[in-house]
């Protein structure tokens, strides 16, 4: 999207099923799994640039040996800066000791990193924070192996006072009240509490403390204590921990939110944030490819055993759209597909806006993430023209010579890549006015395609702020001289927060909610900002289960079109020549093209989870006291 809008988190776990002598026997390697997780973690480079985390357990070690390791980063290339130190210290190792060259068993004794369990994490700061503490994985460390907790996810919990209390009862006095930390101390209180007791059963039946630690590895029941941990979670969450022993587990939410894919053979099991991934890393079919279900957690044992279990009751599926029409990458097959149709579908509120004249109109897309949902865009329109074309043959066959049938055929949809994004262009003046004039050209145009009678037709992922059309795309557009410019969003109007895992946290940020203020303003409505406060206000101590999202009053007196119509005023300015209209994908729509992605809460307020209600009239409350902080 032409906005700057992030998404904070992928994730990868690989678990090696086999020894690692088999790895380095079939593929010339035992670091296999370390190769794999670097391949995981860059493909996923688009889910997080601010910082990248890897951890890896080594199985059945001795006392007094290293078995867990962990690199974090939040250099500028934090992936690449990850791997380097991990690939310094292997080198390191290998050139001071030659012998360990051809021995696998020294190699996993003597060598950091080199396991067979691994995370992996790629992130974006949601709340702004890049401190390297901030990085997944987080690590809860205890000298009993299966006390050790790993912790990375994709997520934002709305509830985190709610959680760090219930902590803090629990005689807990945790170190931060963040979602990462709270959720790993809520998880590691049931893992202490789970482990003692069988600690306390192995001691009965007259085993010693050593004797009890395999027993408590094959007795560990982890998804009992997932289900204790996440009684009272409210968000959106694909969160993956390792347990020092070798356990690990993914967990994802009820309503689905955030995604969750898994591939299984005899030698691998492997987890990421997409599908993709899996598939290009491992060479693997699409439908070999899994999607953990909500609710679930995919449990992997220390010996290998591999099983889905339900740890909380699933609800109406609502997965983020947004994962389909911008932030997973699109060579997934059916994001492919959904997108392009997204593009198809819009096509005839784009026809009405340029009066059906397809002869005097060029497409194009901006940024690159749209150029997917463009090539429908344009093969819908390519279609409206053949069907013109054949009606006008049907009618007119009796007449027709073979000069004008050629000069009828030879029409096309015109298509140019107008804009070009200028990606080392920086705004390092931070004097506004001198900051808007660089910001102004960020983008760069090919000039000569546009002719003064055309139409231009730019298809965007999504409107969010329009900082970036009203500043740069617009102003850019209309030097080249178009008579009409039409901005198409394949995304329909963000007019709510998200609190789920992007980073839209405030209302006043958004430009249809802004737009909605100002029809409320011009028609003489404005006291429903005042009513919608004060109905707010009136909840702020209900149970999350009470709230009701009263902030869609805002938006309930106009048409889609009107806010629209708003957008396209507020994001032209005197000095632009060419009528700009703002065109955006419906609901609808949106739910035809992406069928299996129903979350559309920042589309209309249809929140999944409780706490996304009290978020959104949080966030309202600070628009209306004027306070710049977040809803969550």
């Amino acid at each position: 999207m032409s906005d700057a809008l992030k998404h904070e988190c992928g994730i990868a776990l690989i678990r090696l099923l086999k020894p690692l002598e088999f790895y380095k026997e079939k593929y010339g390697t035992a670091f296999y799994g370390i190769q794999k997780m670097y391949l995981l973690m860059e493909k996923q480079h688009n889910r997080g640039q601010d910082g990248a985390g890897f951890a890896s357990i080594k199985l059945d070690v001795e006392p007094g040996e290293r078995y867990i390791s962990r690199v974090r980063s939040n250099h500028a290339q934090p992936i690449q800066d990850v791997f380097a130190q991990i690939n310094d210290r292997i080198n390191e190792e290998m050139a001071a000791h030659p012998e360990y060259a051809d021995d696998v068993a020294l190699q996993k004794h003597k060598i950091p990193y080199l396991g067979e369990l691994f995370l992996g994490h790629v992130r974006y700061g949601t709340f702004g924070k890049n401190s390297i503490e901030s990085v997944h994985p987080f690590l809860r460390q205890n000298n009993w192996m299966h006390r050790n907790l790993i912790l990375a996810g994709n997520f934002n919990m709305t509830n985190v006072k709610e959680l760090f209390q219930s902590l803090v009862e629990l005689g807990q006095h945790p170190k931060e009240m963040a979602d990462t930390v709270t959720v790993m101390e809520k998880i590691g209180h049931f893992l202490d509490d789970e482990v003692t007791d069988l600690y306390q059963e192995c001691k009965n039946n007259g085993l010693t403390k050593r004797e009890a630690s395999p027993v408590i590895a094959e007795k560990l029941d982890v998804a009992k204590i997932l289900a204790r941990a996440s009684k009272n979670l409210d968000g959106g969450y694909a969160m993956a921990g390792l347990l020092g022993h070798g356990d690990s587990f993914v967990f994802r939410d009820p309503a689905g939110i955030r995604p969750a894919y898994f591939y299984q053979d005899d030698e691998i099991v492997v987890v990421a944030s997409e599908r993709p991934v899996i598939q290009t890393v491992f060479n693997v079919p699409f439908e070999k490819v899994q999607e953990i279900e909500p609710g679930n957690a995919l449990i992997i044992k220390k010996n290998g055993t591999v099983s889905m279990q339900e740890i909380l009751a699933p609800t109406v599926k609502k997965a983020c759209s947004f994962e389909r029409i911008y932030f997973s990458r699109g060579s997934d097959a059916e994001i492919y597909q959904e997108r392009k149709t997204l593009g198809r579908l819009i096509l005839p509120a784009v026809l009405k806006s340029i009066d059906q004249d397809t002869d005097n109109t060029v497409f194009s897309y901006i940024p690159n993430t749209a150029e997917t949902s463009f090539y429908g865009l344009v093969e819908a329109a390519q279609d409206f023209l053949n069907q013109r074309k054949n009606n006008y043959i049907l009618q007119n066959r009796n007449t027709l010579t073979k000069e004008s049938l050629q000069e009828l055929l030879a029409v096309k949809i015109r298509t140019e890549k107008v804009a070009i994004k200028d990606a080392k262009l920086r705004t390092f003046i931070t004097e506004d006015s001198s900051r808007d004039d660089l910001v102004a050209h960020v983008y760069d145009v090919t000039y000569g395609v546009i002719k003064p009678t055309d139409n231009l037709v730019i298809i965007d992922d999504s409107i969010v702020r329009g900082t970036t059309l009203k500043m740069s795309i617009i102003k850019m557009m209309d030097r080249l001289n178009p008579k009409r410019i039409v901005v198409v969003s394949s995304a329909p109007q963000i007019r709510y927060p998200d609190c789920y895992g992007i980073d839209m946290a405030k209302l006043e940020g958004l430009v249809a909610f802004k737009a909605a203020l100002e029809l409320l303003k011009e028609r003489n409505l404005y006291h429903i900002v005042d009513e919608v406060y004060a109905k707010c206000k009136a909840q702020e101590n209900f149970k999350d289960s009470e709230v009701v999202n009263y902030v869609t009053a805002i938006y309930a007196p106009f048409e889609a079109q009107e806010v629209s119509d708003k957008i396209a005023e507020m994001l032209s300015s005197p000095e632009i020549k060419a009528e700009v209209k703002i065109i955006f994908q419906t609901v609808e729509d949106l739910h035809i093209a992406c069928p299996k992605n129903l979350g559309d809460w920042y589309f209309t307020g249809d929140y999944p989870t409780p706490g996304g209600n009290r978020v959104v009239n949080r966030a309202f409350m600070n628009f209306y006291e004027g306070k710049d902080a977040r809803a969550y």
